[in-house]
């Protein structure tokens, strides 16, 4: 008898030590084709990677997240234009079998609103900040339905997920994605990846960048995940290193921007 007992608890310890668990599963790739990638970066989040062709940084990778909860599915950014946008709600409502809840792009550019007409005529509700329409309005672009003044909670199957402008840096209007859930923050543009330069500065307030994302580190100063709008995903060291890159510095009662 005990040496049954043995053999069971060692069958038990070695099967239980040989599952891997779920944080060490990821990042995991799911998707990939020639206009998208999805990378699945934890139980409930996924970051959709598209390209955009430009005239002064070439072809350039794009990141959007999708947040689920149970089998419902929000999309922060679109893909670039409307072929990776519709490979993106193919793959969340096919694939996976999430139903998609609603898109949210995070400022004007292009490069996380290129898609939005693809989602509003599969019925996809859209939402952005009141700033981030009057600018689309501007720019003569496809208006999301649904505005927001400085924040908005979504619940996305019973999981909560906050929208937030928290100031001005890459555009006025930039908001930032935080999911208390899993502790993941999507910066969109303001947040840059590590090593990264400056960037597009054509709608940027640079002197108030370092402030903005100042505000954000210390609101979520447990932040475990951060994806950037181009580049790799980390921890809060792009924060860190986003404040420092459009740090400010002060003398006498002038302001002046550090070199480029």
């Amino acid at each position: 008898m005990k040496s049954l007992l043995f053999s069971i608890s060692a069958v038990w310890f070695i099967v239980a030590c040989s599952q891997p668990s779920k944080q060490a599963a990821y990042p995991q790739e799911l998707f990939r084709s020639e206009e998208l990638v999805i990378t699945q970066v934890s139980e409930n989040t996924y970051i959709h990677t598209s390209y955009l062709q430009t005239t002064d940084f070439g072809k350039v990778a794009c990141n959007g997240l999708v947040i689920t909860g149970g089998r419902e599915a929000f999309v922060f950014d679109t893909p670039t234009d409307d072929m990776s946008s519709a490979a993106l709600i193919e793959w969340l409502e096919g694939s996976a079998n999430f139903k998609i809840k609603g898109v949210l792009p995070t400022h004007f550019h292009k490069d996380c609103w290129g898609g939005l007409p693809v989602f509003e005529s599969r019925g996809i509700p859209s939402y952005a900040s009141h700033q981030t329409i009057k600018l689309a309005a501007d720019n003569n672009f496809v208006q999301p339905q649904h505005g927001f003044a400085d924040s908005l909670l979504l619940d996305v199957g019973g999981e909560i997920i906050l929208a937030k402008h928290f100031g001005e840096g890459h555009t006025e209007d930039n908001v930032i994605v935080y999911f208390p859930g899993e502790d993941i923050l999507f910066g969109g543009c303001l947040i840059k990846e590590l090593g990264a330069q400056k960037g597009f500065l054509g709608d940027a307030n640079v002197q108030e960048w370092s402030t903005t994302v100042e505000r954000i580190r210390n609101r979520f100063s447990e932040v475990k995940v951060v994806v950037p709008g181009h580049g790799a995903f980390g921890d809060a060291g792009l924060l860190d290193y986003t404040i420092d890159l459009f740090r400010t510095r002060h003398f006498g009662e002038g302001r002046f921007q550090t070199a480029d």
